[in-house]
C-alpha cells in the first residue's frame, strides 16, 4: 500500500457530478499542481449500507473542506452508471457536492495497493494528498467499520498548519514550539 511521503498515483477517471444522465458524467484528474489539498476516500460498494452514511458525511462537510481549498473526491469501483442510479435513488446522495468517481477497471485502487484481495473492491481507505501530489495522511478500516469525516477534517487541518499538532489538536490550538 502506498503511504505517507509518495505520490498518489496519476489518474484521469470518469466522475458523476449531478443526477441528470445529460450532465452527469464528466472527466475527473488529480488537482495538484493547482494549488490545492485533495481528500480521496474510497468505499467498497455502492447501494450497501455502511457507505452512503460515509458519503452523505462527507458530503455535509464539503464547504469546510472547500475553504480549506481541498477538493473531495469519492472513489469505487463501481462503474459511473451505477454511481448515477445510487445518487437517484439515494436520498442522502440526491445533492453531493463531489464527484463521486468510478474505479471500475481498478487501475487506481491497484496502484495505491487497496484493493481488498478477497472481494476484489477497492478497501475503505481515506487519503490526504498535499498540493504537489505527496500523500500526507492514509487510513484503512476493516470494509465492515465506518470512518470519522470530522477526524479527517481535523487532520487537514493539522497538516496546513505546518507545525507540530500535539494529540487531539483542534483549528485554533496552541502548536508544538520546540525552543
Amino acid at each position: 500500500m502506498l503511504a505517507i511521503g509518495q505520490k498518489f498515483p496519476d489518474f484521469n477517471l470518469i466522475g458523476v457530478v449531478s443526477n441528470d444522465v445529460k450532465t452527469a458524467f464528466t472527466q475527473i484528474s488529480n488537482p495538484h499542481g493547482k494549488g490545492k489539498w485533495m481528500v480521496a476516500f474510497f468505499w467498497p460498494k455502492d447501494f450497501t449500507f455502511v457507505c452512503p452514511t460515509e458519503i452523505a458525511a462527507f458530503g455535509e462537510l464539503n464547504n469546510e473542506f472547500t475553504d480549506r481549498d481541498t477538493q473531495v473526491l469519492g472513489f469505487s469501483t463501481d462503474s459511473e452508471f451505477v454511481h448515477l442510479a445510487w445518487r437517484q435513488h439515494k436520498d442522502e446522495l440526491k445533492n453531493l457536492p463531489f464527484p463521486m468517481v468510478t474505479d471500475v477497471k481498478r487501475e487506481l485502487s491497484s496502484a495505491l495497493g487497496i484493493l481488498d484481495p478477497q472481494e476484489g473492491v477497492a478497501q475503505r481507505a481515506t487519503y490526504i494528498v498535499d498540493p504537489e501530489g505527496i500523500i500526507r495522511f492514509v487510513m484503512v478500516t476493516d470494509l465492515n467499520v465506518g470512518r470519522n469525516p470530522n477526524e479527517v477534517l481535523r487532520v487537514l487541518d493539522a497538516l496546513q498548519t505546518d507545525e507540530l499538532c500535539p494529540c487531539n489538536w483542534q483549528k485554533g490550538d496552541e502548536v508544538i514550539h520546540v525552543a
